[in-house]
């Protein structure tokens, strides 16, 4: 067996780490959480789109054993807790006082001594309400005489904000001289990110220490420690977010909702732990959706396929509240990158968002914020564009595709494309599904009157939502950080500020670190999700775990094996420039005998040695510790 493949660094394929646990049913999630003395939660929604609130009445509720509190907008409202910050600087409401803006909007919450007990006092909640005109439609919305979604605003109006890039006139002259336009209609309707775990958490307010601990299922602990820092008024030293494992997220467990707050009030109200989990219905009325994207699309070409410029309008249906995940300078997120894989010189793209009485989300379900919907616009344009010229799709894509000799390239909605050959990714993608021969077989079937189709899409994402200097979140800058220990006996912890939802990060961050320092994958303990110990970072979405915190991981390994090389340069008594590093150790250059390993599997013995460490002896291994 070679040094690297019991390594198993870059480029091996172990067994994944986190999976023994979970294929054995010993996985941690939000549910499995059990505190002494812990209460439940329960929610009432509201079963109007828009409606006003007239009464609420809780005595049946409260009358009923096992029921401890009744939480409404109005008790939140005496102690400033009824509305709360989004993640893109709008707000919303943990509870309504007076409106409910969606159907399955939370309007008051019971916490008692059991889940069932909860349950059962929900249906006891008397609510009045008085049905109002809801607005559904985000083109409606925007008329001048449509019903206003969100009156506690200042400007008095359903369009929440414009956004734009490119050059409109430019692009204007470009369609009107070319040869070919094809135009599209394209809606990408609202959906679900559905993982297989709600949301939930328990929250735990401990009187004595003044500490509030959350054990929640978040995609971003350390943000949302800073969120509800904002939100309820306590220290962020004092608040513990804990992420154990989680089954799955897609985006929709970045946001704060308001079921979180709820528990966390109850907690400090009635100095017990107080666990919330949403019920799979719960999720699907009033979790964070994603798309819900107008597109209206034109896309321009030569007589030859040259395209020559692409326009996008969209209207982005935002629910009551602007609460997506963007960057706050990207309102749009990063649909701009809708030129896609191709070398256009004109192009131009808006985006206005609207308010409509829809629950509020706008998450990046599967991809960076907002690429999904601008691949997906670019890539219907093409294989439209291709249909009205005749051209196969593929000889379009390849005709109009960014030359490797381009890079680095500028894209003409700003953005810098650093490498690429995405002729060869495609011919290669083609010699292996044997395109020419489906193109022949599709013919022949076409011919007996059976129909079969061939798709092709160019991906282009932009991943790991950096440089900081230009990405952030509520101010906070995204980056991400990692903290390597080695133990004395050669073994490695790493805590990182990303939370996996099922990606294997705890295989991935230790192949990085085998790679890097030559310790085996076996030996390396990856820890992330816990605010207390781990350090700051702005989670796991929009595909950055890797390229942000993996990037992290490398560095923080690369210091340590630094620090290593003048541990190994004092005890080969060499200078540091003198040693070369090889798999897992630094050895003199010319004279690989002299080497010092970065690791050892240490008996009692030579425990004991290197503790009465001979310099005589320094041709024997030695495990290179940190200083």
């Amino acid at each position: 067996m070679t040094a690297t493949t019991e390594i198993q660094g870059l480029g091996h394929s172990p067994k994944r780490k986190e999976d023994p646990r979970f294929i054995q049913g010993k996985g941690t999630y939000i549910d499995d959480i059990t505190l002494p003395g812990m209460v439940y939660l329960d929610i009432v929604r509201s079963p109007y789109a828009h409606a006003r609130i007239k009464s609420i009445n809780s005595e049946a509720a409260l009358a009923l054993p096992g029921v401890l509190a009744v939480i409404t907008g109005k008790d939140l409202e005496a102690a400033g807790l009824a509305w709360m910050p989004t993640l893109m600087s709008d707000k919303q409401m943990v509870l309504p006082v007076d409106t409910v803006k969606f159907q399955g909007q939370e309007v008051a919450a019971v916490v008692a001594e059991s889940r069932y007990i909860a349950a059962d006092a929900v249906p006891l909640i008397e609510i009045d309400y008085e049905p109002l005109t809801p607005v559904m439609d985000p083109a409606k919305a925007l008329e001048p005489d449509a019903p206003l979604v969100r009156p506690d605003r200042e400007e008095k109006t359903n369009h929440i904000w414009h956004w734009e890039a490119g050059e409109r006139e430019a692009t204007a002259r470009a369609l009107a001289e070319s040869d070919v336009v094809v135009r599209e209609e394209i809606y990408i309707p609202r959906i679900m990110t559905s993982a297989i775990e709600t949301d939930g958490c328990v929250a735990d307010h401990n009187a004595a220490t003044g500490k509030l601990t959350i054990y929640m299922t978040t995609q971003a602990p350390h943000a949302i420690r800073t969120v509800f820092a904002l939100v309820t008024g306590i220290p962020e030293h004092m608040i513990r977010i804990i992420a154990s494992d989680i089954g799955g997220g897609f985006g929709g467990k970045v946001p704060v909702y308001p079921g979180y707050v709820l528990a966390t009030v109850a907690t400090l109200t009635l100095g017990r732990p107080v666990k919330w989990i949403e019920d799979r219905s719960e999720n699907l009325v009033s979790g964070s959706f994603a798309r819900d994207y107008h597109m209206t699309a034109e896309l321009g070409a030569k007589k030859d396929g040259t395209i020559t410029a692409l326009r996008i309008k969209t209207l982005a249906d935002h629910g009551y509240t602007d609460a997506a995940a963007n960057p706050s300078k990207f309102k749009a997120g990063l649909f701009h990158i809708c030129t896609g894989s191709y070398d256009l010189k004109n192009a131009f793209v808006e985006v206005d968002g609207a308010y409509t009485n829809k629950p509020p989300g706008g998450v990046a379900y599967r991809c960076s914020f907002r690429v999904t919907e601008a691949v997906h616009a670019i890539e219907r344009m093409t294989d439209l564009l291709a249909h009205e010229m005749n051209m196969d799709p593929a000889e379009l894509r390849m005709k109009n595709f960014i030359k490797p000799e381009q890079f680095p390239y500028q894209s003409a909605l700003g953005w810098e494309y650093d490498s690429g050959n995405y002729h060869g990714a495609l011919t290669k993608a083609m010699e292996m599904i044997g395109y020419d021969d489906l193109r022949r077989e599709q013919i022949e079937k076409r011919a007996r009157g059976e129909l079969m189709g061939i798709g092709i899409c160019s991906f282009t994402e932009i991943v790991g939502a950096g440089p900081s200097k230009t990405f952030d979140i509520l101010g906070l800058k995204m980056f991400d950080s990692a903290e390597i220990r080695v133990h004395p006996t050669g073994k490695v912890m790493a805590r990182l500020g990303t939370k996996s939802q099922g990606q294997g990060h705890e295989t991935t961050y230790a192949q990085i670190i085998a790679e890097e320092l030559g310790f085996p994958v076996e030996d390396i303990v990856i820890e992330e999700g816990d605010t207390d110990t781990a350090p700051y970072g702005l989670g796991t979405y929009a595909s950055r775990s890797t390229p942000v915190s993996g990037a992290a991981t490398a560095v923080a390994a690369r210091r340590i094996r630094d620090k290593a090389r003048k541990i190994a340069a004092y005890l080969l008594e060499v200078n540091e420039d003198d040693l070369e590093w090889q798999q897992g150790r630094f050895q003199v250059k010319g004279a690989p005998g002299r080497s010092r390993r970065s690791r050892r599997s240490p008996s009692p013995r030579t425990r004991t040695s290197r503790r009465a460490w001979n310099p005589a002896s320094r041709r024997s291994a030695t495990t290179i510790r940190p200083i």
